[in-house]
């Protein structure tokens, strides 16, 4: 029976090897961590993730050949095929510190699996990593090898949280990238395998090492590349009283742009896009293409405007103070159908209006409290280290509750901010929420999930994104 170890319990270990599992029930899979609460919370009935799907599917196989371990060396030494897919985090201090990948947690790893492996393996990056990093791996693994013979391979996930199982069961593409010798290819070909139980050969790609490394950062690029080219869209379409859904909508009927990732927000989040482009970015300085890093630089830019700007607008249009006044926050995750915070725009607002004195009622049906003054707390990329090397007990921000109902968090709020785009929050009562705020009620739109129109009739004065002004917000422009 061919065995599969994963190091790393996370967004991406977890759910992809619950996957394996259930395709090839002639495969052993066991994944592994040194956080014994989250190995404890994979084999309990509260998983550590919410995943549409994930559930059931981890259910059906846990115990049969779907294994949760702390017993890290046990499970590396036995396996065949090792994917790493630890954290690797941006860089705070030191050499390309706000940009580069750190890869400690990766060495680390590397160096384990050298320490305890007695038989050839086959070692997968799974997780994000800038391209040459499995050489400086291959490195590590022949400087140690004690006869042992290893293959390295990238395979990087393409997963979109929120719907992972669907994106693993039925993927764009699988990339599998090796060495183009004799052993490497006999590597690649025995993953191909595995994929190849569930995945039509066609969509199971081969490349080199490094193709596939870069791959990776290219795709999220590209990706935010166009949420933040959207964004800088609706600057413009306020300004000019056009609606940027129907840009987009007029631009995504053109095949050759198509219609996926052109809707306008408050700005991009989760655990990938800014840390790839930071990643690619210093790439590119690295070899001296100053040109293509300033352009990439220039997609997290705008992202970083688009949140500077919903804050200007919220603090401007309430008589330019937020000071001392109760402002809901419906929504915290960075996106909806997922409890993910990572990088959520809605950090950067919350913060935004806490430093001019609001008071924030925070309601997200998926993030807890703990969770979400932990993000309130934390310097910028601590979000990216295992959670038992973060501050344990972040001190808690006093201008903020967390709420658990809806209507608690938007009564007596003098405005709502809307950050996800959560399903429920099209089909509220607003006219019962209306009745319970001080006046003029302000509604801002941070994810063009409410009808404008109708909330006016109700009396809200109302700021979507990307949508033509209220008369009010003209009066009152953010600077």
């Amino acid at each position: 029976m061919v065995k599969i170890c994963c190091i790393g319990a996370g967004y991406v270990g977890g759910p992809t090897m619950a996957v394996i599992a259930l395709k090839c029930p002639d495969i052993e899979v066991a994944v592994v961590d040194i956080s014994v609460s989250r190995i404890t919370a994979w084999n309990s009935d509260q998983l550590p993730i919410y995943e549409p799907g994930l559930e059931d599917v981890v259910k059906s196989c846990r115990g049969k050949n779907l294994f949760f371990s702390t017993d890290v060396e046990k499970h590396v030494s036995e396996a065949d095929i090792i994917f790493v897919s630890v954290n690797t985090p941006t860089k705070t201090r030191g050499l390309g510190a706000g940009k580069a990948a750190d890869l400690t947690y990766w060495e680390s790893a590397a160096r384990m699996i050298a320490d305890v492996s007695k038989s050839d393996k086959i070692v997968v990056e799974k997780s994000t990593v800038p391209v040459k990093t499995a050489e400086a791996i291959e490195k590590i693994l022949t400087h140690n090898s004690k006869g042992v013979n290893y293959q390295i391979l990238s395979n990087p996930e393409f997963l979109a949280e929120g719907t992972a199982i669907e994106d693993l069961f039925a993927p764009d593409r699988v990339l599998i990238g090796g060495r183009e010798t004799p052993d490497g290819q006999r590597a690649i070909k025995a993953l191909k395998d595995v994929y190849a139980h569930w995945v039509p050969e066609e969509r199971i790609l081969c490349t080199n090492l490094w193709s596939a490394e870069l791959s990776k950062l290219a795709a999220n690029a590209f990706l935010a590349q166009r949420i933040s080219s959207v964004n800088a869209m609706s600057a413009l379409c306020e300004s000019t009283g056009a609606d940027v859904a129907q840009v987009s909508h007029a631009v995504g009927k053109d095949t050759r742009i198509g219609h996926k990732f052109l809707n306008s927000s408050v700005g991009f989040g989760g655990s990938c896009f800014q840390k790839d482009i930071l990643n690619l970015v210093y790439i590119c300085e690295c070899n001296g293409l100053l040109e293509v890093a300033n352009y990439w630089k220039q997609v997290i830019k705008v992202n970083d405007y688009q949140k500077n700007r919903f804050v200007n607008r919220i603090v401007s249009s309430m008589f330019n103070t937020v000071s001392g006044k109760k402002i809901a926050i419906l929504g915290f995750a960075f996106k909806k159908d997922t409890g993910d915070t990572r990088e959520t725009p809605a950090i950067d607002v919350c913060k935004g209006l806490l430093g001019d004195k609001a008071n924030l009622s925070i309601y997200d049906p998926q993030v807890t409290e703990e969770q979400i003054q932990r993000d309130l707390s934390m310097n910028k990329f601590d979000w990216d280290h295992p959670v038992h090397l973060q501050p344990m007990s972040p001190s808690s921000v006093k201008q903020v509750s967390v709420v658990w109902d809806v209507y608690e968090a938007a009564k007596g709020a003098h405005g709502l901010c809307i950050l996800t785009e959560w399903d429920e929050f099209k089909n509220l009562d607003y006219k019962q929420i209306y009745d319970n705020m001080p006046k003029p009620a302000f509604v801002f739109d941070g994810r063009n999930v409410v009808d404008p129109h109708k909330l006016r009739e109700i009396g809200f004065i109302v700021y979507s994104i990307g949508k033509p002004l209220d008369s009010w917000l003209k009066d009152m422009p953010a600077v």
